[in-house]
């Protein structure tokens, strides 16, 4: 149930995130630039730290919330038809989440917050950074609320019912986050902002890196899992077939839940604070997270497959080409399929204790990651603008031969902007550097991969400019359109599904124990060691 109002918060989250997203695409573009050398008049460390800084903050933290909630309030009110609980709440939750990132742009744009996207300690960021930085979480948890609120409202009003599948996936994320953003939180409000207002002099470095690997990778499933109901809710509708399997979707929504929470070690392999063993343990969890992963695969691709062959496609593979390739939602959709293999392989080797100690400190990293996050997440976050923004607007697509163009380029150039990464990894040339200027014969090998570099975030940042041309173009069109309704209402859940596949409670118990046996003496140890060890208070 949309009404006016709720089209307009969804309007201005998107085109926040958006925004965002295309402003941290000509960040991207100067630091390729940047660091191939080629253009002496523009290499400043100074300015090119505080690029990098702004471009991860602008993509990882921008983008994604905003997002995130913008549909999160859509799907929630069309997938339980229901109106929006609390919408002055909802437009504080976005005031809020405004006011923390302006906050915190002005001191990452002054270049006094360089401190990249994962703010490690000891280097320093200005105090209002931080502050921003726990404004925008703190508006994030209402948005949670809200969703969680609605659910619960919907339950008691439908007693034995199946929450339908879009609502149940948006709020498992809202129970992740809640989860996941408590570590940072931490880190921010007992650590970062009073040594950064100088009400302490030092902090615990190796407590701030382990807080942070609290929230570290499980971010990466709260970015992951709006992708994922577009993956489930969308695609096999647009590919004019349906989702292969209900349960087995609700599955790995909850798998998602309790194996991508725990971990985070892994990030810390090279990191002396924490024991072997936790990290062994960590890095067994990482290894889980796989099998929601391989379940998404499984009931997407069958559920495509499903789709093809009822178009008539033939043979093993015939029904591949049967499926409506110049459909945008499919389009991203196998597309964003293709770079989670790529990219989860790399996800392999970091997970990987021995490996991981070759390819942590290298470029191999953000050409992972980068596949990951701009491959599997972001083109469909652009997918479902293309689906979602008529519907909000009332406004035809502008051009769907254009979100084509848009949609391929956007492949296009991640695979030529990450596939030069991981060799560069590989031979060799470390990550978060602002120069490879290394004058040594060694190094001439990186040259050229750096040149394919430049052409890949030429593509992208042309992407980028395409995409919000074209939802411009669609806002600001003349003629209208009647609604169209919305995907996620026309799936009708099971009638009936086992209560552990409908609720949260008993999870978050699980969970509860999970993060304790995770993350409780890894925590600890630093306050005992305090406790037990004269010297360590500098006696």
């Amino acid at each position: 149930m949309i009404d006016a109002n709720l089209k307009k918060l969804c309007l201005y989250h998107l085109w926040l995130a958006f925004g965002a997203f295309a402003l941290a695409c000509v960040f991207g573009e100067f630091q390729v630039l940047e660091r191939s050398g080629l253009l002496s008049i523009i290499q400043s460390p100074a300015v090119y730290f505080a690029s990098v800084s702004t471009h991860g903050v602008l993509m990882g933290f921008v983008l994604t919330t905003f997002f995130i909630m913008g549909f999160g309030y859509y799907t929630a009110a069309s997938s339980l038809n229901m109106p929006l609980w609390n919408p002055t709440l909802a437009w504080t939750s976005f005031g809020v989440c405004t006011a923390g990132t302006v906050m915190a742009a002005i001191p990452l744009l002054l270049g006094k917050a360089s401190v990249l996207y994962t703010f490690y300690p000891p280097v320093q960021a200005n105090a209002f950074f931080y502050i921003g930085a726990t404004l925008l979480v703190v508006g994030s948890w209402i948005w949670a609320a809200i969703m969680l609120v609605m659910l619960v409202q919907w339950k008691k009003a439908h007693p034995g019912q199946s929450v339908p599948l879009p609502m149940f996936a948006n709020a498992t994320n809202c129970v992740l986050w809640l989860w996941t953003s408590v570590g940072v939180a931490l880190e921010a409000v007992f650590q970062l902002l009073p040594w950064a207002l100088g009400i302490v002099d030092t902090i615990d470095v190796g407590l701030a890196r382990t807080l942070f690997a609290w929230t570290l990778h499980p971010i990466v499933y709260f970015w992951l899992i709006p992708a994922y109901i577009a993956l489930y809710c969308y695609v096999p509708i647009a590919a004019g077939g349906k989702l292969f399997s209900d349960e087995l979707a609700r599955l790995a929504f909850l798998l998602i839940l309790l194996f991508g929470l725990p971990i985070g070690f892994h990030h810390l392999y090279m990191d002396p604070e924490q024991g072997h063993e936790w990290k062994l343990l960590h890095m067994v969890g990482t290894f889980a997270v796989a099998i929601p992963t391989l379940l998404t695969g499984f009931t997407v691709v069958a559920s495509l497959e499903m789709a093809g062959r009822k178009s008539g496609g033939k043979g093993l593979f015939g029904w591949i080409g049967a499926l409506p390739w110049r459909n945008p939602t499919v389009l991203a959709a196998l597309l964003s399929l293709l770079m989670l293999l790529l990219g989860g392989f790399g996800g392999i080797v970091n997970a990987s204790y021995a490996m991981n100690a070759m390819v942590h400190n290298t470029a191999w990293v953000p050409g992972h990651f980068h596949l990951i996050f701009g491959g599997t997440v972001v083109i469909l976050y652009l997918a479902i603008g293309y689906r979602v923004w008529p519907r909000l607007c009332g406004k035809a697509l502008y051009s769907t031969d254009l979100a084509l163009v848009q949609l391929w380029t956007w492949f296009i150039g991640l695979g030529v902007m990450t596939t030069p990464w991981h060799v560069l990894g590989l031979l060799g040339q470390p990550r978060r550097i602002s120069s490879v200027n290394y004058n040594s014969v060694l190094t001439l090998a990186w040259d050229p991969y750096e040149l394919v570099m430049i052409a890949g975030g030429l593509i992208l940042l042309a992407s980028a400019a395409l995409y919000v041309y074209i939802l411009f173009r669609t806002q600001t069109a003349s003629s209208a359109q009647a609604d169209a309704g919305d995907d996620a209402m026309t799936m009708a859940p099971p009638a009936a599904v086992p209560g552990w596949l409908n609720g949260f409670l008993g999870w978050n118990l699980v969970i509860l124990a999970l993060m304790a046996v995770s993350y409780g003496y890894p925590i600890a140890q630093f306050f005992l060691i305090k406790t037990f060890d004269p010297t360590a208070w500098g006696y």
